[in-house]
């Protein structure tokens, strides 16, 4: 599989595990301020495109250097 390939897909496998932990901890504690984690990450993932900066891309970049940079503010 190609590095970048499989980059996207964890990087699509972490921003999936924290909206479904934001919803899980919500569920199951009751406490509907978990929910701030899944709008930050929205919001995050909303303003990636245009600010060309996005906190995730940013460790992995730094984890697997052998690949190319994404989404690194270039």
């Amino acid at each position: 599989m190609d590095k970048n390939i499989f980059k996207i897909r964890v990087h699509d496998a972490i921003v999936g595990l924290l909206y479904l932990s934001s919803v899980g901890l919500a569920l199951y504690t009751g406490n509907l301020y978990f929910l701030w984690i899944a709008v930050a990450v929205g919001g995050l993932q909303i303003i990636s495109p245009i600010t060309k900066f996005c906190p995730v891309y940013f460790v992995l970049n730094k984890l697997m250097p052998d690949t190319d940079p994404i989404q690194d503010g270039n």
